[in-house]
């Protein structure tokens, strides 16, 4: 007959293997993804299987007691964050759907011939220019007309385009795009154009919640991007 020593021996051997084996499952799940659910079921092995001539501290228990609620906080406010995340992106889209109709700068792109104002547009120039020409060029490449401007100083350079042709003739309605080149410390450099564009439609990304911008000529931009919204 065994004796109650041996009995405590081979059951708490047994009992040791099966909780490392729980123990192992759940560090190899740690690598990729241990909820709470996981941390209560090793928990729970481990009071089912602790050695009985030598329990484990009550302090030891308070202790990982504290830490499986300091996990379901933060699970459970991960998915609060989730949640508010999903309604930003509702509210930023309900709010920028007011800018569908408006014009809004972007940059280097095929913007909406307005037969009452033409196209207006802008040029950062951090160090100023000797010289700017800007080419109009209409929506299969060929050139409308060039719009010489002076030298310009550091800044941001306004320009506008009254929508006529080289022979003073009004343009046809159409997409136009505006190119620039600049003489800044004296070499011949190409400058970015901003044109201010019509919005078409908003739509926005499931993934990270951000909004976008869809302008005349099917151009999407980011929201954030944008620098400067017109009438």
């Amino acid at each position: 007959m065994a004796t109650p020593e041996n009995v405590t021996s081979s059951s708490r051997l047994g009992n040791v293997t099966r909780y490392e084996d729980i123990k192992e499952q759940a560090q190899f799940k740690g690598r990729q993804d241990l909820g709470k659910q996981d941390f209560l079921t090793l928990f729970t092995a481990q009071l089912q299987n602790q050695n009985p001539l030598d329990p484990v501290k009550n302090e030891a228990f308070v202790a990982q007691l504290a830490q499986f609620s300091q996990l379901e906080a933060l699970t459970n406010m991960q998915t609060s964050l989730d949640t508010f995340v999903k309604a930003m992106s509702s509210e930023r889209l309900l709010g920028s759907a007011a800018l569908i109709g408006k014009k809004v700068s972007v940059t280097d792109t095929m913007t909406a011939l307005d037969p009452q104002t033409g196209i207006e547009g802008s040029l950062n120039l951090p160090t100023g220019a000797g010289g700017v020409t800007v080419t109009v060029s209409d929506s299969k490449g060929n050139p409308v007309r060039q719009l010489v401007l002076g030298p310009q100083n550091p800044g941001t350079t306004r320009l506008q385009w009254d929508g006529l042709d080289a022979t003073g003739k009004a343009a046809p309605p159409g997409l136009y795009r505006l190119t620039a080149k600049a003489v800044v410390n004296g070499t011949n450099s190409d400058i970015p154009v901003q044109t201010l564009s019509t919005v078409r439609g908003i739509s926005t990304n499931p993934a990270d919640g951000s909004v976008s911008l869809e302008v005349d000529g099917g151009k999407t931009v980011l929201l954030t991007s944008v620098q400067r919204v017109g009438l």
